[in-house]
């Protein structure tokens, strides 16, 4: 009888360890499939993040301009930028020839709401108040829509307000200057000199996350060749942002 109670005993814990196993690997195939259907869902989420991930951009290089000057169709390297009459917000009409002894001009076409324009907000402030003495101001112009939420000329006088921006803030009314220039992107930069040919054009450095870990800063690297007489090397470079928000019909 004691031998039969043990194989009893021995079975019956054979049946719930067999048992818990089962169990445990069940378990575990679900939460497998959780966190599948988790990632999953994170990779697939389209459109910008929520909260105060709007502030900083995706990790990695983020939206890198695609398409090639030529299929883009706006100016070129060497091509003479025709001059314009925009609104500033503080409802001056400003146009390059306005600006006295220029010897050349970085024009930004940035905005207030993609992530990607605030983070090179303080970096263009920065650009501004050290080159602008030396002859090459920032010429900043909004080529969004103005029906966009955040991005009417009210919102844009309120940002420039907000961050004491020491350049002109421009508003593209019609958005009939982006498309001449080629720009794709917010921001996306052209450097002129002083006859208003195109020097460089495309991305304010190389590190759109973090100012701290830029290698090379592209404009400044511009700015320094044209007060040698010389080329900027790189001339172009593939902009880096949100594009650039149209009236949808």
């Amino acid at each position: 009888m004691k031998k039969l109670s043990s194989i009893i005993i021995v079975m019956g814990l054979t049946i719930t360890i067999l048992t818990s196993c089962k169990n445990n690997q069940q378990s575990n195939t679900i939460e497998g499939k959780e966190e599948l259907s988790s990632t999953t869902e994170m990779s697939d989420r389209k459109g910008p993040p929520s909260g105060a991930e709007k502030e900083r951009p995706p990790k990695g290089k983020g939206p890198v301009q695609t398409k090639t000057l030529n299929e883009i169709g706006g100016y070129k390297i060497g091509e003479t930028a025709t001059d314009f009459s925009l609104k500033n917000v503080d409802e001056t009409m400003v146009s390059l020839a306005d600006i006295k002894n220029a010897k050349g001009y970085i024009i930004t076409f940035t905005c207030n709401e993609c992530p990607f324009s605030k983070m090179y907000e303080d970096r263009l402030i920065e650009l501004h108040n050290n080159l602008a003495p030396k002859g090459y101001p920032v010429v900043a112009i909004n080529p969004n829509h103005p029906e966009i939420n955040g991005e009417s000329f009210e919102d844009m006088q309120a940002r420039a307000k907000e961050k004491a921006f020491p350049f002109v803030y421009l508003v593209d009314e019609g958005q009939k200057i982006y498309p001449q220039y080629g720009a794709v992107r917010t921001p996306h930069v052209f450097v002129l000199d002083k006859d208003r040919k195109v020097q460089y054009i495309g991305a304010i450095d190389d590190n759109a996350r973090s100012s701290e870990e830029v290698k090379t800063n592209y404009i400044e690297n511009a700015i320094m060749a044209l007060e040698k007489g010389e080329q900027p090397d790189p001339n172009y470079t593939k902009a880096i942002g949100c594009t650039i928000k149209v009236k949808k019909a």
